[in-house]
């Protein structure tokens, strides 16, 4: 029997939905959240990105201001940038989109966002939150992706949960959110022994390792629940056919564009053995910006005390 979809992007509108209703009745209030997005440089999916979040803020009745800065800023003008938006009230969320060029010091911008304001989750203050369990904003990836597994009733308390990857920015909030909601949880990494017989174990396969199709089969426990937060483009026809076999959707977009996407799961050999299964694209992508504007309603809220 094949695996049973995650929709993300179903979970995500339902989100945005309950964001958009409670944004409208605090506007009515006088108390719209306001979300100040920072690009530096020319990237051109940073560029994406930031668009779309702008777009969303607007579809869902947020205010939000797109501030661009030049490809040579030097830290301490973005520096003061952000220390200009941590005093303005009118803004409740501080995005700074990564990745930062070169030149401009990421950790100490990141550091410098006011801990209220950090709607990435990110900051060391809300980070220490999250691991001794205090109320904060979340890392939005890893917040969606406990979202999605609620709204499909999804037991996660007693379960065994394996994450692959370790990053600030998934893996490691993933662990801690799902230790607070009573799970088993192990973190596997680079230096991992025989890390398929690791991932078999779990109820819960979370892969954010960044490596394309990495986890086949073998990797997963019949029935699992596998979340796919992996991002690759396959742009060899040896891997379409690997990968999706006579997928007429998969092959039409790999003719037209020259590539699809695909994660850190194989989709074909996943959909055999998993009993739910995130897609990609549509899984866990659409939840991060839904997330985003969750948290920005949450720090307005937070901030004034309502």
């Amino acid at each position: 029997m094949a695996a049973k979809v995650l929709d993300g992007a179903s979970v995500a509108r339902a989100i945005k939905d309950e964001v958009a209703r409670e944004v409208a009745e605090y506007s009515k209030r006088g108390l719209r959240p306001g979300l100040a997005a920072v690009l530096v440089g020319n990237d051109p999916a940073s560029q994406i990105y930031v668009s779309s979040k702008v777009k969303t803020c607007a579809e869902l009745g947020l205010y939000s201001e797109k501030i661009e800065m030049a490809e040579t800023a030097s830290t301490d003008e973005v520096l003061s940038l952000v220390r200009d938006l941590n005093s303005r009230d009118d803004i409740d969320g501080i995005l700074v989109q990564l990745p930062l060029p070169r030149q401009v010091a990421s950790a100490v911008i990141l550091d410098s966002v006011d801990p209220a304001k950090d709607v990435d989750g990110f900051h060391p203050v809300n980070v220490g939150r999250l691991a001794i369990g205090e109320p904060g904003l979340r890392p939005c990836t890893p917040a969606g992706i406990i979202e999605m597994l609620d709204r499909y009733a999804i037991e996660i308390e007693g379960s065994r949960a394996v994450i692959l990857g370790r990053s600030r920015i998934v893996g490691l909030p993933m662990s801690l959110l799902l230790l607070h909601r009573h799970a088993t949880v192990t973190i596997c990494h680079s230096r991992t022994p025989d890390i398929a017989s690791v991932a078999r174990e779990a109820d819960i396969l979370i892969a954010a390792i960044g490596r394309m199709a990495l986890v086949d089969g073998s990797f997963i426990k019949p029935g699992a629940v596998v979340i796919d937060v992996g991002t690759n483009r396959v742009t060899e026809a040896r891997d379409l056919d690997r990968l999706f076999g006579d997928d007429q959707k998969r092959r039409a977009a790999f003719a037209k564009n020259g590539y699809t996407l695909v994660g850190d799961v194989n989709p074909r050999e996943a959909a055999e053995v998993a009993g739910y299964l995130t897609p990609v694209p549509g899984g866990v992508g659409p939840l991060t910006i839904a997330m985003l504007m969750k948290n920005t309603l949450a720090a307005m809220k937070m901030r004034r005390g309502v």
